[in-house]
């Protein structure tokens, strides 16, 4: 998997090696208001790593490092099927508000783009205003169409020109 840089962010492939760090990214549970659950521990998140550093090729993940602060502060990801991906965004709480989820949010975008992906989709809660700017950021806008209680963003191709 490719590294993906950026002024303020490179995102870096996942690898197992970063559950104790991603760990403490992850361990506010206001981070799963919108998506239900719990912060995991080392130990889990470490085992979800497994799976998907194993995972079919289409799983991509990546853990975004702020060049500012010299650390890991989240992740991305994308699910990529017959040509279009899903793609999903997580900032820990201390970075939130920064702009670190729409930089590595529009250079996930930018790399699947350079892969001729032609649909990028994210489902977001509507009461989610920070991910809708997220999505915003990256190009994407509201479809109108629902999916389990999250409306469907989308960017194609076609549209960048």
């Amino acid at each position: 998997m490719d590294l993906i840089e950026t002024p303020r962010v490179v995102l870096r492939p996942l690898r197992v090696e970063h559950a104790g760090e991603m760990a403490a990214v992850l361990s506010d549970p206001a981070l799963h208001a919108f998506t239900g659950g719990a912060p995991l521990t080392a130990q889990e998140l470490r085992a979800r790593y497994e799976r998907l550093v194993a995972g079919p090729p289409g799983w991509r993940n990546w853990v975004v490092w702020s060049r500012e602060d010299e650390r890991l502060v989240g992740y991305v990801q994308a699910t990529i099927e017959d040509g279009s991906a899903e793609i999903a965004w997580v900032i820990g709480t201390p970075w939130q508000g920064r702009g670190l989820a729409s930089a590595a949010a529009k250079a996930l975008a930018g790399w699947l783009a350079g892969q001729r992906i032609g649909t990028v989709v994210a489902h977001i809660h509507p009461g989610h205003a920070a991910s809708a700017a997220v999505a915003t950021a990256a190009g994407l806008r509201p479809t109108g169409r629902w999916h389990d209680g999250e409306m469907r963003w989308e960017r194609e191709a076609a549209s960048d020109g």
